[in-house]
């Protein structure tokens, strides 16, 4: 017995594989009942009749007809180029499993010096593989090599929605469609999202902050909330760190226990916030205002403000018991009635600073730089080993 693929004369689709077990006869009648014709010829993929059951062959492909024809099978019948193999215009391609039906013009003619056109140019220069039904063999993905033939088609890069365009053109890459490929780098710089650097508003930053759960860590490094009102706003742990909150409106805010290391805070306004236990090491707040805030927490945390740039910034009034001020720069900061008990200013630069009506009792000052500052009214007198290295 031979195992062979029937089609109905003229098509390429809806193949039968059946088993050759008699005569033709047989073959004709099984035909017959397979497709619901009055099959009476078979023909092979080359356009031959087959008058002898003993010329099949295992895993032929074979044609069936119902009519009876006095004209030369080859002129009559109409057989599908992608099953011959031959040279006529139209083939099939098994991309990945799934066909496309083209022509070889369509292939050759708008990249002659492609991968495809090299392919399909000559008859078998290749030597191209083909599976059961005729089809050329191309292990690439169906999915990105759509895009390329319908490009080589009409000209217009169409991707349809889902499909990556980075694998559309590693396609084009693989098979050398130079055209194409600068479409798609085009393609692609235009989908990337452009780079938004626009200040969060406080509107968006609500949201945000609604949307979190209340155990989950707030991590807001390096955005940019420029000139936003924050002003009242639950911050408490929050990391801002290397955030831009410069011209912020942070009045009254609670930003207890909140990182603010190396983040921008120059020209903001902090009164009477909340910065008790707060991480500004490193942190730039040249110019702002921080006046009454309190810095003091009861249960020990003591703020950390070291190496901070706090040129010029207005402190009046605001609880700074034990904070850490370590080499920080305070020139020409008004620090008028500020509690600074136990306070480590150690390497401080003072210069020109109001420190009038402090409390700097048992404060570290030794190394700082106290030239030109101001320590009028002070509370209680400064001892000379708190300035003495």
């Amino acid at each position: 017995m031979r195992r062979v693929t029937l089609f109905v004369r003229g098509s390429s689709r809806h193949g039968k594989v059946v088993l050759v077990s008699g005569s033709l006869s047989d073959l004709l009648s099984l035909a017959s009942i397979r497709f619901g014709i009055q099959a009476t010829q078979v023909f092979n993929e080359n356009g031959g009749q087959i008058d002898d059951v003993s010329l099949i062959r295992d895993d032929d492909i074979l044609y069936v007809s119902e009519e009876e024809s006095d004209v030369d099978p080859m002129n009559s019948f109409d057989i599908p180029e992608q099953l011959t193999g031959g040279h006529t215009d139209w083939l099939t391609l098994n991309v990945g499993g799934r066909y496309f039906t083209t022509t070889r013009s369509t292939l050759v003619s708008k990249e002659p010096d492609s991968m495809l056109s090299h392919m399909f140019s000559d008859r078998d220069a290749w030597g191209n593989k083909k599976d059961h039904t005729g089809a050329f063999l191309i292990d690439r993905s169906p999915e990105y090599f759509e895009p390329i033939l319908n490009y080589l088609r009409h000209g217009q890069l169409i991707v349809n929605d889902g499909v990556n365009l980075l694998g559309v053109l590693e396609e084009a890459k693989f098979f050398g469609i130079d055209s194409l490929i600068e479409h798609l780098e085009l393609a692609i710089k235009n989908s990337q999202p452009a780079d938004d650097h626009s200040p969060i508003s406080r509107k968006e930053f609500i949201r945000f902050l609604l949307a979190t759960p209340t155990k989950s860590e707030l991590r807001c490094q390096g955005l940019n909330f420029s000139g936003a009102d924050l002003s009242r706003l639950d911050l408490r742990y929050i990391n801002f760190k290397m955030a831009n909150l410069s011209r912020c409106n942070l009045t009254h805010a609670n930003l207890c226990g909140a990182c603010l290391e190396r983040t921008d805070l120059s020209g903001s306004v902090l009164d009477g916030a909340n910065l008790q236990g707060v991480k500004m090491l490193c942190s730039n707040a040249e110019g702002a205002s921080l006046k009454g805030c309190n810095f003091e927490d009861p249960s020990g945390l003591k703020a950390n403000l070291e190496g901070a740039n706090l040129k010029g910034v207005d402190m009046e009034g605001s609880q700074m018991t034990g904070i850490n001020l370590r080499v920080a720069t305070l020139k020409n900061a008004k620090l008028k009635n500020c509690n600074l008990r136990g306070a480590t200013l150690a390497g401080t630069d003072l210069e020109n600073c109001d420190l009038s009506g402090c409390d700097l009792q048992e404060a570290n000052l030794r190394g700082s730089n106290v030239k030109g500052a101001i320590f009028e009214e002070m509370l209680t007198p400064l001892h000379m080993s708190q300035s003495v290295r």
